[in-house]
């Protein structure tokens, strides 16, 4: 009788609702910044050259009209494997919001395992060890943070994101204090219009992309959050803002302060301004950026457990994967296979290659999403009292974009 009421409870064990506005744009900023900025900047450059400023701010161009509809969307559907969700109320579609949820499962295990190759870049100045094996420890000891709990893992996140911030102001301080005269050549950033310098920046524009991946994240906790109508798209908006603040600012001064030839090739670019600045500088900075790529990693773990999660729990997939552990509150099963299939990944990928199917599959992800909202407001389903709503355009706009920076990547 007794393990017979123990079995019926942990059946209706429940994720728990604790993430507030600060934790929350904690999160979405902690995966955003860590996820490209730290990485990605040389590959963008490789492409835009000193104009990769402008591939930033063309991709977030993008991501806000998107990030508005998720807005609308996160609070119309507030629940795990949000865009499944999405897809299910948009277009009445099981087998639609199966294939979307599975997408949004793809960016967050592909972008972990870039993130992770990067994470091991950094580390390697630390600890004497291949690449492969710092790659699999990144990967194991942050899935093994992930199923500790989502307030414990959220919190260790938003230290990380506090202190990666930190990592950039240092930069831009850094590169102010070794160059003062790096503002008034500002004026070197702005493009001339020439065929071969925007196919360059719009080419490049989806890598920049990347590093804006995150902020969807927010939507897939939204099971999690404290009031979601008011937290979720304040946080969304909020986190997108920063972001594309502070990546105009770091993007600019690397641009300008590292040769072109070097900062290209590289997959720790930011720890190059560094390079000559002495041994305890350079160490801090170092540290810095493996906590950063260390968050980008977890977060991205956290979101796509979640997502699988959510399948499961939609009867989209085996019931197996939605068992939460009674003690934890987290997805276990849904977890280890994260963390198994972001081990595959990140052997068998180069980062640029992660990179860029990353921003691909995010792009259809958004594409839908942005149809999905624009169905519901055709067919004039009523959205709750406490919705967050965007004009009829607002998707219009978003789907564009998205089709555009899309097509923009193949130049």
């Amino acid at each position: 009788m007794n393990s017979e009421i123990h079995n019926e409870s942990a059946q209706h064990v429940t994720l728990k609702r604790s993430l507030t506005l600060p934790l929350l744009t904690l999160y979405g900023l902690g995966v955003t910044i860590g996820a490209g900025i730290y990485v990605l900047v040389g590959a963008t450059a490789a492409k835009a050259g000193i104009y990769a400023p402008v591939s930033f701010l063309m991709a977030a161009c993008v991501v806000a009209f998107t990030g508005l509809s998720y807005c609308e969307m996160g609070t119309r559907y507030p629940v795990s494997a949000g865009e499944a969700a999405y897809m299910r109320h948009g277009f009445n579609s099981k087998t639609l919001s199966l294939i979307v949820g599975l997408m949004v499962v793809a960016v967050g295990v592909v972008s972990s395992a870039a993130i992770s190759i990067g994470a091991a870049a950094y580390l390697r100045a630390f600890i004497p060890l291949s690449p492969e094996v710092l790659t699999a420890l990144v990967i194991v000891v942050l899935g093994l943070a992930a199923i500790w709990g989502i307030v414990e893992s959220v919190t260790v996140a938003a230290i990380f994101t506090l202190i990666e911030i930190f990592g950039l102001g240092l930069v831009v301080y850094f590169s102010l204090k070794t160059n003062p005269d790096l503002i008034s050549e500002l004026g070197r950033l702005v493009p001339p219009f020439e065929k071969a310098a925007w196919t360059g920046i719009a080419s490049a524009s989806l890598l920049a992309f990347f590093a804006f991946v995150g902020f969807e994240d927010i939507a897939n906790v939204a099971e999690e959050v404290k009031d979601p109508g008011k937290t979720l798209p304040r946080a969304t908006i909020l986190t997108l803002l920063i972001a594309t603040i502070i990546y105009t600012m770091i993007v600019s001064v690397v641009v300008l302060s590292v040769p072109m030839e070097i900062l290209s090739k590289s997959d720790a670019p930011l720890g190059l301004l560094f390079a000559g600045s002495g041994s305890r500088i350079n160490m801090l900075f170092g540290i810095i950026a493996s906590i950063a790529t260390f968050n980008g990693v977890l977060i991205q773990m956290i979101m796509s457990s979640r997502v699988l999660y959510g399948l499961a729990s939609q009867k989209n997939l085996p019931a197996v994967i939605a068992y939460i552990n009674p003690v934890t509150r987290t997805p276990l099963v849904a977890t280890v296979l994260v963390v198994i299939l972001v081990l595959v990944l990140a052997f068998f990928l180069p980062i640029m290659a992660l990179a860029e199917i990353t921003s691909k599959i995010v792009l259809v992800v958004f594409i839908m999403v942005n149809l999905a909202l624009l169905r519901l407001k055709w067919i004039g389903i009523p959205p709750g009292d406490d919705v967050f709503q965007v004009p009829f355009w607002i998707p219009i706009l978003g789907c564009l974009s998205s089709i555009l920076l899309f097509l923009a990547g193949s130049l």
